[in-house]
């Protein structure tokens, strides 16, 4: 394994954390930045650590954590998680997603699929819409590729390049899936991109995860999901098509498709699609999401008004009363007042009220 091989310190101060999934399987996570959640959901090829000194993937962390509190995670079988892991399937993939929520704490947030985390994204959104307040699907799509002769003879060859050079310290074998990656990238760039191939899985993880992403398919949950999406595809991507995302934006009712001037798969900071891409998804994000009293409450919690459920809300995340009222645009004493309204309704009193309530709140949104 190749950890010895990484800087000790990241340029980012962070604290990467531990989550076990469904199969035992253990995930490292962490979280930056400020405002409301946004979970990256794991794709091909991340490190928690080596990602912050990458010039390929340190400006996302940085941009995206100026307007949202950014939580990420290595998939199992590469970065910091469990290597010594044989399932890469969706369900497996999806569990992991739904261990590092519950290991976050977070009730609702925003999802982030990138790349083949958008299988992910989607699969767990169709699951727990009540959940997902957006969707973003960017470079994504929904199911395999047409197995044409030719698609699989190129198929075959990516799996024979992955065995022969993947775990070389020349380059020259994974260059071919960085050109494709990101083809208009510096040297520097691609050097990192390289090292990152190498450092953060091993030679059969990549293979059998590979194996695994190229079956999956979720094209039947596209008219299941329900929260608000956009999705988000760069014009020229030979990684991902556009035809592909057509399909997701078409599927997925009420998903709106913004396309990018771009040849990247993973854009770069210096061209003029990344700012458009952080421009468009701040704004998304900051649109009204999914609405507490959308959401499938419990006959107990049906007595509490939309703004006492959204109160209740904030409280699950974990906001404190100051928190939930500056959120809100409330004064402190207005937010406490909604909260003991609250309480009374649901029969509870005294210094246990607010966890009692919360409780009860996670079990009808959950």
């Amino acid at each position: 394994m190749a950890y010895a091989e990484l800087p000790v310190q990241s340029e980012e101060q962070q604290d990467i954390r531990f989550a076990r999934s469904a199969d035992g399987t253990r995930l490292a996570w962490a979280q930056h930045g400020s405002g409301p959640p946004l979970i990256n959901v794991s794709c091909w090829l991340s490190h928690l650590q080596f990602d912050w000194q990458s010039p390929v993937w340190r400006h996302l962390l940085r941009d995206l954590g100026k307007f949202s509190t950014l939580v990420r995670y290595d998939e199992r079988g590469s970065g910091l998680s469990d290597w010594e892991v044989t399932d890469f399937s969706l369900e497996a993939r999806v569990r992991d997603l739904e261990a590092v929520v519950a290991a976050a704490r977070l009730h609702r947030f925003a999802l982030l699929g990138m790349s083949q985390g958008g299988q992910v994204a989607i699969d767990y959104a169709a699951r727990h819409p009540e959940r997902v307040t957006h969707l973003v699907l960017f470079g994504a799509w929904a199911g395999p590729p047409e197995w044409t002769e030719e698609r699989r003879a190129e198929e075959d060859a990516y799996l024979s390049l992955i065995r022969a050079g993947w775990a070389r310290h020349d380059p020259l074998f994974r260059r071919v899936f960085t050109s494709r990656f990101i083809p208009d990238a510096s040297e520097e760039q691609m050097r990192w991109f390289d090292d990152l191939q190498r450092l953060s899985i091993s030679t059969r993880n990549a293979i059998e995860a590979r194996v695994a992403r190229m079956a999956a398919d979720v094209r039947h949950l596209l008219p299941r999901v329900r929260v608000p999406t956009l999705v988000i595809q760069a014009r020229r991507d030979r990684a991902a098509t556009l035809d592909e995302a057509r399909e997701l934006a078409s599927g997925i009712p009420g998903a709106r498709l913004v396309l990018l001037d771009s040849r990247n798969h993973i854009l770069l900071e210096h061209e003029p699609a990344w700012r458009l891409f952080v421009r468009e998804l701040r704004a998304f994000l900051a649109t009204p999401g999914r609405q507490p009293d959308e959401l499938p409450w419990t006959d107990g919690l049906h007595g509490l008004t939309a703004r006492e459920r959204e109160i209740l809300c904030l409280a699950a995340d974990g906001l404190t009363n100051s928190d939930i009222a500056a959120r809100l645009v409330l004064s402190v004493r207005t937010a406490e007042r909604h909260l003991s309204n609250a309480y009374l309704k649901l029969g509870l009193s005294g210094k246990a009220a607010r966890t009692a309530a919360v409780a009860a709140m996670l079990r009808g949104g959950g």
